[in-house]
């Protein structure tokens, strides 16, 4: 007991002891030039694990350097569990190092994927039961994804019913989305399809990974028609489509020989502004081998190795005076170095960024003195990492000056998103003007993107301006994306609460013969709700109904919520009727919203009636009305569900 209290005073004193150092070494050295030592010391530890050699990785770990951020990183690019798992055992004989919070994560997933899952049970205890200063309890959704890792499929399930008890309302789509790649993953196809409907049930709304769990589900099981299908409903849906997605389709149908199909995809890639991986490289080298050479070249010159980003190789020489040479490359003819492993440096853009935060005269020297060889890759990752929109604004410009590098649209787009995001008007008209100077075209993303952006920050009239210039500077844009793009304008515009302007632009709408769907009019008749323009909101419901749109569930959802909420409890008992009468039934949370919003009115009789009309069919109440203002319909839901449940028809039977 004496000793094991001993043992925690003084890991307490080291981690104090360490820290105050830190601090005192730290307060006026050069950020950027810090993140490179660390780099060169991480490099170091990488070609350490790859060797045959325990002495020099103990040499490495001895540097007064190493600190927690290291170590991170070292255990996040180490070539195996094992190799990890060796470094974790020899930090234990480097007095001066204390685990952190980043450490011990990292730690706990390493555990996972080398199954260790007793080791790691110990190690979640231990930092529950406050063993390590400063590491806050492990959530449930942390214990669930390093159990998903290591394939404990029963521990998954397990710490997600034990959060489940806990919360009033369905846990976050990300919980589901694990239990459902599990399912996936061991071949249980009916169990994943009826979790996905349980999902929908709940009122949790799929994300991105969900989809891109059921579309390599689909194409898993050879489904390629439902999975091309699904992911074409997902811009409808309002989902962003991903790279992984796109990579998983574009591989799949070029094993498939369906190259007309790769063709769509790649263009749709392009159009969506994202750059391809080494993933995909076969498939491209496949559709060039077949005469797709204009779809293909720019794509693979992109991704062809750089020969201007040296490797990295392993020296024996450990001594501080000769860390510069681990950046140069190891000549392939030099016997002594064949079995030597041969890496690219350690580069993690989201640390240099931060390094770079302040952007002074010495943090850039320290950049121009590592000599980086930027690539529209590296670039956009970069933006993406910086918190301010202003010192991206600086590396954009001083990139754009480095020997070897040309802006192109996806760095452009990436800073003109950033710069939207945070509401710089100024700079984004600018490089806007620029863009149309120069005849280059934007994608229809992008510009949906800066639009949405805007109503973050709040700018109503610069998307305005923006929408009206999109054909300058996007193209021809089909109505289908057309659409699109007014959804998104008239969530920017009640946003900004410019009611006025997004009424106009939806008669626009009806001019051009462009039909809103229901996730907006669900949208604008919620928002006209809340600010009791009760007359607003009938015409939209009419215009709705008109345009041959039949309101679900969630329509009339949002409509009693909406006028419960501005106490107008009669006109949500008359949706409440409506409801009933197209045979649709509202979820439990609403029905008692309404009976108590009837109750706070003094409609007594009314809400009586409301308790007395569910009562008998309580049981059958839906627990919650699938769908969302401005993104997804009931019926959209409907139709996505029976798309992944018809593909496995046999089995969910």
């Amino acid at each position: 007991m004496y000793l094991n209290r001993f043992h925690k005073i003084n890991s307490t004193f080291n981690y104090v002891s360490l820290h105050i150092r830190r601090f005192l070494v730290t307060q006026n050295v050069n950020k950027v030039a810090l993140y490179f030592h660390r780099a060169r010391l991480i490099d170091s530890i990488r070609l350490a694990l790859r060797s045959n050699s325990s002495d020099n990785l103990v040499t490495y770990l001895e540097n007064p350097s190493l600190d927690s951020f290291v170590v991170t990183k070292a255990l996040q690019s180490a070539p195996s569990p094992e190799s990890a798992l060796h470094l974790i055992e020899c930090l234990k004989k480097i007095p001066h190092f204390s685990h952190t919070h980043n450490t011990l994560y990292a730690l706990a997933k390493i555990l996972a994927k080398a199954r260790e899952t007793a080791k790691l049970q110990a190690l979640i205890n231990a930092i529950n039961s406050g063993k390590f200063i400063n590491t806050p309890r492990v959530s449930y959704m942390d214990q669930m994804r390093w159990y998903a890792i290591s394939g404990e499929f029963n521990d998954v399930v397990r710490v997600w019913d034990e959060w489940r008890t806990t919360l009033r309302k369905h846990p976050c789509t990300e919980s589901y989305n694990i239990v459902m790649g599990l399912y996936v993953q061991v071949g249980k196809d009916s169990d994943a399809v009826r979790l996905f409907r349980r999902m929908i049930e709940e009122g949790a709304l799929p994300n991105c990974r969900t989809y891109t769990i059921m579309i390599e589900h689909l194409v898993k099981t050879r489904n390629l028609d439902s999975a091309i299908e699904l992911f074409h409903m997902l811009p409808h849906v309002r989902i962003k489509r991903t790279l992984k997605q796109y990579s998983v389709l574009v591989e799949a149908f070029t094993i498939a020989n369906q190259l007309d199909v790769v063709k769509v995809l790649l263009d749709q890639m392009r159009s969506d502004g994202i750059l391809p991986v080494r993933a995909m490289l076969w498939s491209l080298q496949q559709m060039q081998s077949a005469g797709y050479d204009a779809e293909t070249n720019e794509l693979l010159r992109d991704m062809l190795p750089d020969g201007r980003i040296k490797m990295i190789g392993y020296s024996m020489d450990s001594s501080e005076d000769d860390s510069d040479d681990e950046d140069e490359e190891i000549d392939g003819n030099n016997t002594n170095a064949v079995d030597q492993p041969h890496l690219k440096p350690w580069l993690d853009p989201a640390s240099l960024a931060n390094a770079l935060q302040n952007w002074g005269a010495e943090e850039v020297t320290a950049l121009e003195d590592a000599n980086l060889v930027w690539t529209s890759r590296l670039v956009c990752k970069m933006i993406r990492s910086f918190k301010s929109a202003e010192t991206a604004w600086q590396f954009f410009y001083w990139v754009s000056c480095q020997p070897g590098f040309i802006h192109d649209i996806y760095t452009i787009s990436r800073m003109i998103t950033k710069l939207a995001r945070q509401g710089c008007v100024d700079l984004v008209d600018q490089l806007l003007s620029k863009v149309e100077r120069e005849g280059i075209r934007l994608s229809f993303s992008t510009i949906r993107l800066i639009i949405d952006f805007y109503g973050i920050s709040r700018y109503g009239d610069p998307a305005l301006r923006v929408f009206k210039s999109i054909k300058t500077i996007c193209g021809p844009v089909s109505k289908s994306s057309q659409l699109l793009l007014y959804s998104s304008l008239l969530r920017t515009l009640i946003k900004c609460k410019m009611n006025s302007d997004a009424l106009d632009i939806l008669d626009e709408m009806s001019l051009l013969g462009i039909v809103p769907d229901s996730q907006i009019y669900s949208g604008l008749m919620n928002h006209f709700a809340l600010h009791g323009d009760i007359k607003t909101v009938q015409r939209l419901f009419g215009m709705a109904r008109q345009s041959g749109i039949e309101p679900d569930a969630y329509m009339y959802k949002v409509l009693i919520h909406a006028y419960c909420k501005c106490e107008r409890a009669a006109l949500a008992l008359r949706v409440f009727e409506d409801m009933g009468n197209s045979g649709l039934l509202p979820d439990a949370h609403t029905k008692q919203l309404l009976v108590k919003s009837l109750w706070k009115e003094g409609k007594l009789l009314e809400a009586a009636s409301v308790e007395e009309r569910t009562e008998e069919i309580s049981d059958a109440l839906p627990l919650a009305s699938p769908g969302h203002m401005f993104t997804v319909s009931s019926t959209d839901l409907s139709r996505i569900c029976n798309i992944y449940s018809n593909s496995f028809q046999s089995t969910c039977s």
